[in-house]
């Protein structure tokens, strides 16, 4: 009956990892680039009181045997990074990935972290940076006698200046890609780095090699779904009180076992 207890408890701790997972997905339903997560469960070990296969007569062998779960645990929890829907801004600065691919972004202590967020600003010098300040690599400077910028798919960079009749490029945003996007660390405020299980990034032109292509004056919007959300937290919530009501019946069946005496 203890085993029982146990057990339960097991999948209420799950459930509850679940239902954290799923309330950080619906708290960043509107934050640009964010890829929403999901936990993986698996199973605990089992108490074996008769191996499949053991001998129950000189002729005959058992063919199940006895094999007790001990409950769940949390075995991942796995970022998805399908593309989100663009969301039109008009703003000549945004700017969304159309496929694989991350910008690259320097950190104050000189590594570098990944972002699928587009919202570009320009610092006082004219750098182009991320919404926290942060500088885009490589640096691209924009002049202070801009009048307007243009960004192509294939992610070179374009201004025209005042007074002049036509355009100068000014640099080009590469994107990397990476093996398993999955295994980024995520760092918060819509950033990644790279770790042993994500591989090496592979940088390069957007629309090359796999990667994709950008498309200024929009934004890639979240990709998680409000009703599939809801729908696991439903089944969340259900199998926690399910789990409880185990735990519950383990000790009604305890406090007969005690009557008894």
């Amino acid at each position: 009956m203890i085993r029982a207890l146990w057990s339960a408890a097991t999948g209420m701790e799950s459930q509850q990892m679940n239902i954290d997972v799923i309330a950080n997905n619906l708290a960043n339903v509107n934050t640009s680039g964010f890829k929403k997560s999901r936990a993986d469960f698996q199973e605990l070990l089992y108490q074996i009181s008769k191996t499949p296969g053991s001998s129950t007569s000189a002729d005959t062998v058992s063919p199940t045997g006895i094999q007790v779960g001990l409950g769940s645990r949390t075995a991942a929890v796995q970022k998805v990074f399908t593309v989100g829907d663009l969301i039109q801004t008009e703003n000549e600065l945004d700017v969304a990935i159309e496929g694989r691919g991350f910008f690259q972004v320097e950190m104050p202590d000189g590594t570098t972290a990944y972002t699928r967020s587009g919202a570009l600003k320009k610092d006082g010098d004219g750098r182009l940076t991320t919404s926290e300040g942060y500088l885009l690599s490589p640096q691209i400077v924009i002049p202070q006698n801009t009048t307007s910028i243009s960004v192509g798919e294939d992610g070179s960079i374009s201004v025209f200046l005042d007074g002049a009749s036509s355009s100068n490029e000014v640099g080009v945003l590469e994107l990397a890609t990476f093996g398993n996007e999955a295994g980024l660390r995520s760092l918060g405020r819509n950033l990644y780095s790279e770790t042993v299980s994500s591989g090496t990034p592979i940088t390069g032109l957007p629309g090359e090699n796999g990667m994709g292509t950008l498309a200024q004056g929009y934004l890639e919007g979240s990709n998680v779904s409000v009703m599939e959300e809801m729908v696991n937290m439903i089944a969340g919530q259900r199998a926690y009180e399910v789990n409880s009501k185990a735990i519950k019946t383990a000790d009604e069946m305890l406090q007969m076992t005690n009557n008894l005496v």
